[in-house]
């Protein structure tokens, strides 16, 4: 497990998504679990989707940012401060897992994610 201490007593978790469809995608914990939460699974770490619960998985995905891919999420998960120039949109935070999804649906691929 990989921790990055900030402050005495507080990390910063990080997800690695993983596939034999496509290449690991590794984000900040916070965005990982919103974005598995919008797949409609429960946001724990470590998880995974079956090859069949993949396709089902990815359209609840691109259903949930369509209709919220325009908030923005802070640059930095412990950074709430930034202003509107450093901030990301969840549409981008999402890019990548969209692609490994729509890689391991193709290939009826699972897909598994950890720290």
């Amino acid at each position: 497990m990989l921790q990055i201490f900030l402050f005495p007593g507080e990390f910063l978790m990080l997800v690695t998504f993983r596939t034999p469809a496509y290449a690991d995608i590794t984000m900040f914990g916070d965005v990982a679990l919103a974005l598995i939460e919008f797949m409609g699974h429960s946001p724990t770490v470590p998880g995974a989707l079956a090859a069949e619960d993949v396709p089902g998985a990815l359209q609840r995905l691109r259903q949930a940012v369509e209709a919220k891919g325009g908030e923005a999420l802070p640059a930095s998960p412990e950074d709430g401060s930034g202003s509107r120039e450093e901030r990301v949109s969840l549409a981008h935070r999402a890019l990548p897992l969209v692609k490994l999804l729509e890689a391991a649906a193709e290939a009826e691929a699972y897909v598994m994610w950890d720290r």
